[in-house]
C-alpha cells in the first residue's frame, strides 16, 4: 500500500496534532510537563469508530468505516510507548496496520514538544512495513493551541528505496461556553509516497457525556485523480479509559 496513498483526531496530541487529515491517527502524545503529579508509569487507553481512516488526506479503508484501539504506557520522564491498529483495505494479504511508536515529549518553557519513531506494520503483508521519526512543536496562542509537526521516512526498501517528508501544520480553538472545539490542518507530503501532495481538513469536535464526537471536511491536491484523496466529510466517535 502506498502509504500517502493522521488525529483531526482526531489527530490532537497535548504537544501538537499528530497531522494527517482528519480522523485519522489517533496516536495522542503524552501530555508534556505533567511528570509531576503523574505515577511512575501512567496506562492510557482508547478505541475511535471513524467512517473513514484518512491517514494525510488518503483513504487506506476504502472510503469505509474504521475501528481504531490504542493504548499508551507512559513514564513520568516523558518517554513513552504506544501502540494503535486500524483495519484498512486488502493490502496484499493484510487488512490490519498496526503502529509501534517509541517517542519522548516534554516541554521546555511555552513550548511543548515531542520527538518519536514510529514503526508501521501490516501483519501478513510485511513487505509494506516501514519506519518513520517524527518530531513536533506546540504552543499556546491566546486560547487557541498551535502545533508544527515533521514526519521522515528515511530510505528503506519496503517504501521503494527512496526517502518521505511530511510538514504539518494545525490548530484548535475551544469555543468559550460551549464543548465544542474548532480543529485544522494543512500538510504537504513529498517523496516515496507523493508528489508534492498537499492535504487539509477543517472541523469541529466535542466532549459530549464521556465520548468525544469529531466532524471534518477533509480534502486534497496534486493526487493526480486518486479516487481515495476525493474531499470528503469524515466522523469520529471515541472513549477513552
Amino acid at each position: 500500500m502506498r502509504r500517502y496513498l493522521t488525529c483531526l483526531q482526531a489527530g490532537i496530541t497535548a504537544s501538537c496534532l499528530i497531522i494527517g487529515g482528519a480522523a485519522a491517527h489517533a496516536q495522542d502524545v503524552p501530555a508534556a510537563g505533567a511528570a509531576d503529579t503523574a505515577p511512575t508509569i501512567a496506562f492510557d487507553a482508547s478505541i475511535a469508530l471513524v467512517s473513514d481512516y484518512r491517514f494525510r488526506g488518503v483513504s487506506l479503508s476504502d472510503k469505509g468505516p474504521a475501528l481504531q484501539p490504542n493504548v499508551t504506557l507512559t513514564h513520568k520522564s516523558g518517554l513513552y510507548l504506544d501502540l494503535w491498529g486500524s483495519n484498512v483495505a486488502d493490502n496484499g494479504g493484510a487488512d490490519v496496520e498496526l503502529d509501534v511508536t517509541l517517542g519522548f515529549a516534554n516541554t521546555l518553557g511555552p513550548v511543548d514538544y515531542h520527538l518519536a519513531a514510529a514503526w508501521y506494520t501490516y501483519p501478513g503483508a510485511g513487505q509494506f512495513n516501514y519506519v518513520e521519526l517524527r518530531a513536533g512543536l506546540g504552543v499556546q496562542a491566546g486560547p487557541a493551541k498551535v502545533g508544527v509537526e515533521a514526519a521522515y521516512a528515511p530510505r528503506q526498501d519496503h517504501i521503494g528505496g527512496e526517502d518521505n517528508l511530511y510538514l504539518g501544520i494545525n490548530a484548535e480553538l475551544p469555543l468559550s461556553n460551549s464543548p465544542f472545539t474548532l480543529t485544522a490542518t494543512f500538510g504537504h507530503e513529498n517523496g516515496a509516497f507523493a508528489d508534492n501532495k498537499l492535504d487539509w481538513s477543517i472541523g469541529a469536535k466535542a466532549d459530549l457525556a464521556g465520548f468525544e464526537l469529531s466532524a471534518a471536511y477533509v480534502d486534497t491536491a496534486h493526487t493526480f485523480g486518486d479516487l481515495l484523496t476525493n474531499a470528503t466529510a469524515v466522523v469520529s466517535l471515541s472513549r477513552s479509559f
